[in-house]
């Protein structure tokens, strides 16, 4: 496991980091079901009729749970700053030029605290913006893990969702972006560059993962 601790620009972080922007949709888009499904559920009760009051209980009920959502996820995710100190740095590249940005390709051990023997993957990641990188295919841009599971089930050698925050979202400071670019080996990113062309594999797979094989795998990674 590798850290990688650097001083995070929250203001800049919070105007990019598209991972914190997904949570805000996803929360502002959690508020307006509540209300809707308060607004339909009261209506539901002004009926007053005893199937209308279950319907109404349904939809209040609904309510609830999307106000769960909103209020729950943000503690989920943490801080930006804890998420950048609590994921291992990895590498990514640019593997695809799309037309509202790019899509990365990451290299990522989704193995859990305490399992021996490490399970890299490759993952891809759409982004719209990595300041300070070229948007060109092969650029190398560090990043963090995320790593999580679906739901309370933690059970499982492995890690059920991967994804990849790159450092770029949260420092605007060039040395920072190297040094975290130097830190990752020269064959974790021979690697990714030999496996470039796999990212519509990737993205298509289950899980949008694919294993590597132990035996392609740097010395230093088995």
């Amino acid at each position: 496991m590798r850290k990688f601790q650097f001083p995070v620009d929250v203001a800049h972080a919070k105007s990019v980091n598209e991972t914190y922007t997904e949570l805000r949709r996803l929360r502002v888009s959690a508020a307006f079901t509540a209300v809707f499904l308060i607004a339909l559920g009261a209506w539901f009760m002004w009926i007053a009729t005893a199937w209308s009051y279950i319907l109404g209980a349904v939809f209040f009920i609904g309510a609830a749970t999307s106000l769960w959502v909103m209020l729950w996820t943000p503690r989920k995710m943490g801080s930006i700053e804890s998420r950048y100190a609590a994921g291992d740095l990895v590498p990514t590249v640019v593997a695809e030029k799309l037309p509202d940005g790019a899509l990365l390709l990451a290299l990522v051990d989704i193995a859990k605290p305490g399992v021996e023997e490490p399970y890299y993957v490759l993952i891809t990641r759409p982004v719209r913006a990595l300041p300070g990188h070229a948007m060109e295919r092969g650029a190398q841009v560090p990043a963090v893990s995320i790593l999580a599971d679906r739901g309370r089930n933690t059970g499982g050698r492995t890690w059920q969702l991967v994804s990849a925050m790159p450092i770029a979202w949260g420092t605007t400071d060039p040395a920072v972006l190297a040094r975290a670019t130097d830190e990752i080996t020269d064959a974790e990113w021979a690697l990714l560059h030999a496996n470039i062309g796999l990212s519509e594999k990737v993205r298509t797979a289950k899980n949008q993962q694919l294993l590597i094989d132990p035996a392609d795998l740097p010395d230093d990674l088995r």
